[in-house]
Formats: structure tokens, C-alpha cells, sequence
């Protein structure tokens, strides 16, 4: 056995001699799909829940919000914590208490302890999902690495895609409270998944938290991490406030599931599409097209939020996928980015990366709670703005970059190990 990093800089135990294709991720994208369901599915049922727990949708986004920033502050403290566990006892624990901590959610008959059990979630989910990413990456042969990424992220895109649509199905049919106890189940049968299909691969050598935020401190990390963060915070500013989107675009009711899938289907072709794209024509062409793509589509929605008619329903379909395409193709040309960055901390610098992506959705979260007070089309209207700053800081960033260093993650290679 030898050791490769895991996602928060430890070492991941592989066997060597033995790559293996990316039919060997698929195990782990299972439990990528529980925790992007957990996390994602709020959005589907935000106003329900609102009037069963007596606050206002802005309010119960907090709910959101508390996730997304609990599980960016606690990955590399959690991490840490569990750095010499076993992987698999480690992805299967981390599952087991996803589950518990989603039938706690279902069970919670206020807010405030909604809120503080979704951190106890967040912190499960931390446990595992950066751990999946870079067991996954190590596995596979080295020219299949984004695109094994862009498996795992793509577990998170197919929670949009089929969670979120089957969460609405529930909350709508029963309750939102049943939509949180179905994704505890999932997370049990994830849970059951990988500890049948996954060989056992001893824990890794403890390294320090400060030894992992040291990472941070490398140029190249710090001028591409940021982008992780706007590029999230744009796209998921109006996210969680997707049904208060939706009927003010005149969707009726029952189609909404319909805008939910058509945004899920966008998010699972995006997110593999950018694997293949970054390994043919690297992050950067990518990243310059989802971020144009990215403004121009929630530039869109706004518009239409303006002036809405009931004729536009197609327009609407054809722009909810678009948005769910270019949220979920950043990921694997920026985790790209940051290993081309930081080659010795690779797998540390992914880990940040899962951090940036879900400090992201709090901040993006945070402001569309403020946002949507003034209407949809404003929390729209922000988004696009954010997604043309991002747009902006790659092209500068990239521009600085080229001429001071001619980095690695400008070439059309594939990465190395």
C-alpha cells in the first residue's frame, strides 16, 4: 500500500500498481448525491416550511445558510479530527450521521433547533464529501482525474437534477418534514453502498490544522480560491428562493417540479461536460464560458421576472436548465485550477475548494434573504451581477498570472500526477 493525499492534505491509502477506471466512483457519488440532496433540498419546499414554523421565507433561509457556512468553517477542523480514521469507516460513519441528523431536522418544531441540527448535519457532510473527491481522484488513472472529480461533483448535480424534484414531490404530497426523513434514508442507503462496495483502506498520518491553512497561504491558491467563492455566491444568491422565482415567472404550481428537473438536467450535462472540456481545452476556456453563460441566464430570469407572461413558459424551461449547467460546470475546471496551483498540496487545495464552494452558497444565500424582501427579479438582478464580477476576476486574475508565471493550468494537457 502506498499513500496519497486525501482532500484535507493527508494521505489517501491506494494501491498503486492498480488504477482503476471511473466505474469506481460511482459508489461514492452515491453518497455525494445524499449529502447534495440534504443540502440542495430546502429550495423545493422553502415557503411550506416557512408557514409550518411561523417565520417568513427570508427567515427560514437561514436554515440554508447556517449549512452551507457550518460546513465551510468545519471541513478542515473535521477533518483534522478524523484524519487517522480508516476511509471507509470514516465515509460510512460520516453517512449514518447525515441520515440521523436529517430525521433530527424532520423532527424539529422550531427554527432555531432546525438551525442548529442542520449544522450537525453540515458537519457530516463535511466529513465526507471532500474525502470522497480525493479518494476518487486518486484512484482512477491519471488522465481521468477531472473527470472522476466531475463524478463526484456530478452526485451533487444529480441531487438537483432528481432529489430536489423528488423532495417537492414529497413536501407537496405529505410534508416538508417527510422530505427530510426520505433523505435520511437515502443517506442510510449510501451509507450501505459504500461499506459494501468499497475496500477497506487504512487511515492516514495526522497533520496539523495549522499545517493544512498553510496552504492558504501560497499565491497561487489565494488568487484562485476567490473565484470558487463569487462564482457559488452568484449562482445560488437566488437559489433557495427558486418557488418564489418560479411564480413570479406565472409557472404554475404543477409544472414547478418540471423547472426543478429541467434545472437538475442542466446541472448533471454541465457538470460533465466541463470534466471532458477541462481535460481537452483546459479550466481556463471553461470558466470564461460558464461565467458568461451564467450572467446572461440569471440576466434572463430577471428580465422576464419584469415583464412576466404565461406564453413564456419554454423561454423559462430552456433558462432554468442553463442556470442549473453553468452552477454546477465550475467545479471541476476550478478544482482543476488549484491542483495546477499547489501540485504538492493537491488534494489539500481540493479540500479548500469544497470550503470556498459552500462558504459561497452562504454568502449567496445570505444576500438573496435581503434580496428577495425587494423582489425576485432583484435577487435575480444580483446574482447576474455577481456572476459578471466573477467573470471580471478570471479574466484578470488569468491575464495576471499568464505573464507573471505562465502557470500549469494554462496548458491543454492533462494534469499530472
Amino acid at each position: 500500500m502506498k499513500s496519497l493525499p486525501d482532500s484535507q492534505g493527508d494521505a489517501a491509502p491506494v494501491v498503486t500498481p492498480a488504477r482503476h477506471g471511473l466505474g469506481s466512483t460511482f459508489v461514492l457519488a452515491l453518497g455525494t448525491f445524499a449529502v447534495g440532496t440534504d443540502a440542495f433540498i430546502m429550495s423545493a419546499f422553502l415557503p411550506a416550511m416557512a408557514d409550518d414554523l411561523s417565520v417568513t421565507p427570508a427567515m427560514a433561509s437561514q436554515s440554508v445558510t447556517a449549512f452551507a457556512l457550518a460546513y465551510a468553517l468545519l471541513a478542515p477542523v473535521v477533518t483534522s479530527l478524523t484524519a487517522i480514521m480508516p476511509r471507509r469507516k470514516l465515509l460510512v460513519l460520516a453517512l449514518i450521521f447525515l441520515g440521523l441528523a436529517n430525521i433530527g431536522s424532520a423532527l424539529a418544531p422550531t427554527l432555531g433547533i432546525l438551525i442548529a441540527i442542520r449544522i450537525a448535519a453540515a458537519a457530516a457532510a463535511a466529513a465526507y464529501t471532500p474525502s470522497a473527491g480525493a479518494v476518487a481522484a486518486a484512484i482512477v488513472h491519471p488522465h481521468l482525474r477531472a473527470r472522476a472529480l466531475a463524478v463526484i461533483i456530478g452526485g451533487l448535480a444529480t441531487a438537483t437534477a432528481l432529489g430536489v424534484p423528488l423532495g417537492r414531490i414529497a413536501s407537496t404530497a405529505l410534508n416538508w418534514r417527510a422530505s427530510l426523513a426520505l433523505v435520511g434514508i437515502v443517506s442510510f442507503i449510501a451509507a450501505l453502498g459504500v461499506l459494501a462496495a468499497m475496500p477497506k483502506l487504512p487511515g492516514n498520518v495526522p497533520v496539523t490544522l495549522r499545517q493544512r491553512l498553510a496552504v492558504l497561504a501560497r499565491p497561487g491558491v489565494m488568487i484562485v480560491l476567490p473565484l470558487t467563492v463569487i462564482g457559488m455566491a452568484a449562482c445560488y444568491l437566488p437559489y433557495a428562493f427558486t418557488v418564489q422565482v418560479l411564480d413570479s415567472l406565472l409557472i404554475p404550481s404543477t409544472s414547478i417540479m418540471l423547472m426543478l428537473l429541467c434545472y437538475g438536467f442542466g446541472a448533471v450535462v454541465g457538470s460533465c461536460a466541463s470534466g471532458w472540456a477541462t481535460d481537452r481545452l483546459g479550466p481556463n476556456a471553461v470558466l470564461i464560458t460558464v461565467y458568461s453563460l451564467m450572467a446572461g441566464t440569471l440576466g434572463g430570469l430577471a428580465r422576464l421576472s419584469d415583464v412576466p407572461s404565461a406564453s413564456m413558459y419554454t423561454g423559462v424551461a430552456v433558462l432554468m436548465a442553463c442556470w442549473g449547467a453553468s452552477s454546477w460546470s465550475q467545479t471541476p475546471a476550478q478544482q482543476h485550477r488549484l491542483i495546477a496551483s499547489a501540485p504538492q498540496d493537491a488534494a489539500l487545495a481540493v479540500a479548500f475548494n469544497s470550503s470556498g464552494i459552500y462558504l459561497g452558497i452562504s454568502i449567496g444565500t445570505a444576500i438573496g434573504s435581503h434580496a428577495i424582501g425587494i423582489g425576485t427579479s432583484t435577487a435575480l438582478w444580483y446574482g447576474c451581477a455577481l456572476a459578471l464580477a466573477a467573470l471580471f476576476y478570471m479574466l484578470v486574475t488569468t491575464a495576471l498570472r499568464s505573464t507573471t508565471s505562465g502557470s500549469a493550468e494554462d496548458t491543454h494537457k492533462p494534469m499530472q500526477p
